[in-house]
């Protein structure tokens, strides 16, 4: 066999190897998670979970993040993440996040901060509340507000509305939350391709979501490869797959039983979040 040709074949055998893997994950969800791929979403659950106080039982300031697994079939890939706040004896929660079937992708309103998203139930990934949350809420809108592409989306690989999250998230000091590996998105970065990850905790390098690496205490270790990351969580003694998530004996991120009127973040990822 001509040289040229071997190696060709050896290079199509790792490329087939490596989609293979990196798709695995995708392939449980669909064959394993019972996630309905089929829904209408015109008639797909959209009522609140109950994981959020209603403005009565909790007067104070809120500012929360949750994800929930994508529609239909994106769903099998990702989740998508989104930011509830609530200032200070306000009625009613604003809810921020982007939809791509809007000419203005950002969405940022009054809404049920906790609902589901189309069929899947949501996940609080960060619960904030008392005075760190009303430092929190004029940096979190105006960042909103300054979200470079609110007339662009991707769904794959971004931008899009985990691409979003992760912007608000690292525009504004003091809201360090740690995405999922499954935020398809949160990655996305454009030149100079280097940003501080969302939980503060440590640094990214990402070609517009396309190929990039992940390093912080919070989310440990990831390796981003066509927009689908897998890596390690040394402090939740953890792995984490595409498609899937993060599976770990520990989870990090859920404090003891600190007061929220010190402003106690919670973070409570689960493994398919």
């Amino acid at each position: 066999m001509h040289p040229t040709v071997k190696i060709t074949s050896r290079w199509s055998l790792r490329l087939i190897l490596m989609l293979a893997t990196l798709l695995s994950g995708p392939l449980f969800m669909a064959a394993c998670s019972g996630l309905n791929a089929s829904q209408d979403w015109h008639t797909a659950d959209r009522s609140s979970s109950g994981l959020a106080p209603t403005p009565q039982q909790a007067p104070e300031a809120i500012v929360q993040v949750y994800a929930a697994r994508a529609f239909s079939w994106r769903g099998y890939f990702a989740v998508h993440t989104w930011i509830a706040t609530k200032a200070a004896n306000a009625d009613t929660y604003e809810v921020h996040e982007v939809m791509g079937w809007r000419r203005d992708k950002v969405r940022t309103g009054p809404g049920l901060p906790d609902r589901a998203w189309y069929g899947n139930e949501p996940t609080l990934l960060a619960d904030i509340r008392g005075p760190a949350a009303d430092r929190l809420i004029p940096a979190i809108k105006d960042a909103v507000a300054r979200y470079p592409y609110r007339y662009e989306y991707d769904a794959w690989p971004g931008p899009n509305s985990n691409t979003f999250t992760a912007w608000v998230i690292r525009a504004v000091p003091g809201l360090d939350v740690a995405l999922p590996n499954i935020a398809v998105g949160k990655d996305y970065l454009e030149a100079p391709f280097v940003a501080e990850t969302p939980s503060d905790s440590g640094f990214q390098v990402s070609a517009f979501g396309y190929a990039g690496v992940l390093a912080s205490l919070r989310e440990g270790l990831e390796i981003n490869l066509l927009g689908l990351s897998f890596g390690l969580d040394p402090l939740a003694l953890g792995i984490k797959l595409p498609g899937i998530g993060q599976i770990g004996l520990l989870d990090p991120w859920q404090p003891d039983s600190d007061s929220l009127d010190d402003g106690q973040e919670i973070v409570q990822p689960s493994p398919q979040a």
